[in-house]
């Protein structure tokens, strides 16, 4: 018996999914979520390491209308949050479709609804939909692994970070992760500490920031104007990390929060990697240039032999394979094209939610400004 047609089609059951989901359903505006695995939140429950953590407090990811569990860490762990996901979806009686891999979603000017082709993934049968809002929470879903020369020919094992779970089978070996971001730097120090000989390419300036430091700039930022809190966090960073340079780090010119908007790069938030690399324990190494068998050439001439490869170089997303139509909202990356805070909404009832990498807070406010524009349009 086909499904009655929902008021909003939701693509992607991650948490910027679910908190859509749920501020919809507080307002009890129908909808229907489309996803393409067979679970919630599949980047965390299947392509996340062990070690992951939130690197901000709960209070800063929590989702909207359901705080964490007072019993649980401030810095809470992988296993936690996806407990706190499910129970979430619980709550709320959100329940996706799963194994919908979206192949179209285009507005129809005639009826003034979204279609959205989806193909059931064990059936194998393309599935139709029509709702007259679409939001648009998928994320950053497909794993990027750049170009190297010679990587083909590499005798040893090659990974993504999306495959990565824990150092232990790694013990021994000569490991090099490529990619500097927060996943890269605790990839690095969770294979350092079980016993990996491990390397990590750092091939451009970063800024790294404890986590105390972290804390305290979020907090002042909403006292004190911008450039003055994030002088202050530099000056911190500074004053607790020293020299970065006899390391193999350099810093950025631009302050790290003004990366992260301007570039959307974020600034590493430390969680023991530092240390490691101080000891010696993390080589850093620059650019990669090109593989010849299990030998890594570097920028700088030199050149380094391994067993492993992990690439902790990010997702793409695939929103321009499918969504139709749309020459406002989303750039050819996926990314919105208006600027924070006007990123979450497109035109003829098209929303994004969640891709302006505000974080699990903002994924969060965009859920319900996306919830309450439904309503009012309603």
């Amino acid at each position: 018996m086909p499904l009655p047609d929902p008021v909003a089609i939701i693509i992607g059951a991650g948490p910027s999914g679910l908190s859509t989901a749920a501020s919809l359903a507080r307002l009890s505006i129908p909808y229907i979520i489309l996803e393409r695995e067979d679970c919630l939140a599949p980047l965390w429950k299947k392509k996340a390491y062990d070690r992951l953590h939130l690197h901000l407090p709960k209070l800063s990811c929590q989702l909207p209308h359901v705080p964490f569990p007072e019993n649980f860490p401030n810095y809470v762990p992988k296993t936690q949050f996806v407990q706190y996901l499910d129970s979430y979806a619980t709550h709320f009686n959100i329940s996706p479709l799963f194994n919908r891999l979206v192949e179209s979603a285009c507005y129809d000017e005639g009826s003034g609804r979204w279609r959205v082709e989806a193909r059931n993934v064990r059936s194998g049968e393309v599935e139709e939909y029509s709702g007259r809002f679409l939001v648009v929470a998928t994320g950053e879903s497909e794993a990027f692994v750049p170009v190297v020369e010679g990587l083909e020919g590499f005798t040893g094992e090659v990974l993504h970070s999306t495959g990565y779970k824990c150092g232990e089978k790694y013990r021994g070996k000569r490991v090099l992760v490529v990619g500097c971001g927060n996943s890269g730097m605790e990839i690095a120090l969770d294979l350092a500490i079980h016993g990996a000989k491990t390397s990590i390419v750092v091939r451009s300036p970063i800024h790294i920031l404890s986590k105390g430091i972290m804390y305290w700039g979020l907090k002042l930022a909403k006292y004190l104007p911008f450039s003055t809190v994030e002088s202050l966090v530099v000056l911190l960073s500074k004053f607790w990390y020293g020299g970065l340079t006899k390391y193999g780090i350099q810093r950025p010119q631009e302050g790290p929060f003004t990366l992260k908007k301007k570039y959307r790069k974020f600034p590493i938030i430390d969680t023991g990697t530092y240390k490691m690399i101080k000891s010696g324990q993390i080589q850093v190494l620059p650019a990669v240039a090109r593989i010849r068998g299990d030998e890594v050439e570097f920028k700088n001439g030199n050149s380094h032999p391994f067993d492993t490869i992990v690439f902790a170089t990010g997702f793409k997303r695939s929103t321009h394979k499918w969504l139709k139509g749309d020459n406002y909202m989303l750039d050819e990356d996926g990314h919105p094209k208006s600027s924070f805070p006007n990123h979450w909404k497109g035109q003829n009832g098209l929303y994004g939610a969640g891709l302006a990498l505000t974080g699990l807070f903002g994924a969060g406010v965009d859920a319900q400004k996306i919830a309450n524009d439904i309503k009012s349009s309603l």
